[in-house]
């Protein structure tokens, strides 16, 4: 299998989280499987939010660097985006529905999966995620989001089948994405073949317990492979209601160190990050520890502006550069 180095910078993401019915969204009626939107035909290139050698959202990468050929590319990244529907009539997103698709498009797309964009060949399915208000409704949010799952097995499976050709593999996700991707892991993964394709499984913004897996396990050092990162970020001091029956014992890396310390750690080791407009690189913003099950992250930087006033919250993502062994 491909030897990867890699060759860490920070990328952070800025994220509107406003806690509210209004996000969460008024939907009325139960789950019905009998009225839920066309399954993607994952053959069709508009039901990818991104695939490689076209231009999408994702494509970004800094003024000081020459872009890179997807031909160039050696690994692929098979990303799952987080939920970006919030408000609708059913449970389940139509992936036809172009004021969701420019939302994951401009936010996660363009913020998130970008990070990929200069070493790896991405793809990004579309797929029929599941209504914000799954997550807080046990009894209809459960079937919304085994429908969204199956759009995601089916979307892999494709490109396994169609795309991959033998190439190493990472998975990366977010939020639902992450949702959804533990349980890609699990199903083609973890004691699989396929385990040994595995470069890396970049897992943020939901817990990953660490006794979910038999064969992938934590990764605890930055040279490391072929295992998981995963953490979620809160203000340094901080412990959610919600810690002991969700959060403890879950997957946690600093992902400036890409250690599983809990050591403080200096704001100089923080290389560099995306500013919101994407045009600029910011350093030494950040101060992050870990603390087991969550990553408390302390910003040195003066994020509120009057025209950006609604920008409550940056959430750390990820990005690497790949140079073969």
């Amino acid at each position: 299998m491909l030897r990867l180095n890699l060759v860490i910078r920070m990328n952070f993401l800025w994220v509107l989280l406003i806690c509210s019915n209004a996000l969460i969204g008024q939907i009325d009626v139960d789950f019905d499987s009998n009225n839920t939107p066309t399954p993607p035909n994952y053959s069709k290139q508009h039901s990818w939010a991104a695939l490689p050698y076209r231009v999408d959202a994702c494509d970004h990468f800094d003024r000081d660097e020459m872009h890179v050929h997807d031909s160039s590319k050696q690994v692929d990244v098979f990303f799952i985006h987080p939920t970006t529907y919030s408000k609708g009539e059913r449970w389940n997103a139509d992936i036809e529905d172009a004021a969701i698709n420019k939302v994951t498009d401009k936010k996660p797309m363009k913020y998130q999966a970008s990070v990929f964009s200069q070493s790896c060949r991405i793809y990004a399915p579309r797929y029929r995620q599941a209504i914000l208000k799954s997550f807080y409704d046990v009894k209809n949010g459960e079937k919304a989001l085994e429908l969204a799952y199956s759009d995601v097995k089916t979307a892999f499976e494709y490109y396994l089948e169609n795309y991959n050709g033998g190439r190493p593999i990472i998975i990366a996700s977010h939020s639902q994405g992450t949702f959804h991707a533990k349980k890609l892991l699990k199903e083609f993964f973890d004691d699989k073949p396929l385990k040994n394709k595995l470069v890396m499984a970049y897992l943020v913004g939901y817990a990953v317990p660490n006794s979910d897996y038999k064969s992938i396990l934590e990764c605890a050092t930055p040279q490391q492979t072929g295992g998981i990162v995963s953490w979620n970020c809160f203000k340094t001091g901080f412990i959610p209601d919600n810690f002991n029956s969700f959060y403890k014992g879950a997957i946690c890396t600093n992902p400036v160190t890409w250690e599983t310390d809990t050591v403080v750690t200096n704001v100089s080791s923080h290389l560099g990050a995306k500013g919101y407009k994407m045009n600029s690189r910011l350093t030494n913003k950040l101060i992050v520890q870990r603390y087991p099950g969550i990553l408390w992250v302390k910003i040195n930087y003066p994020i509120i502006k009057k025209k950006e006033c609604f920008i409550l919250l940056i959430i750390i993502f990820f990005g690497m550069i790949f140079k073969q062994i």
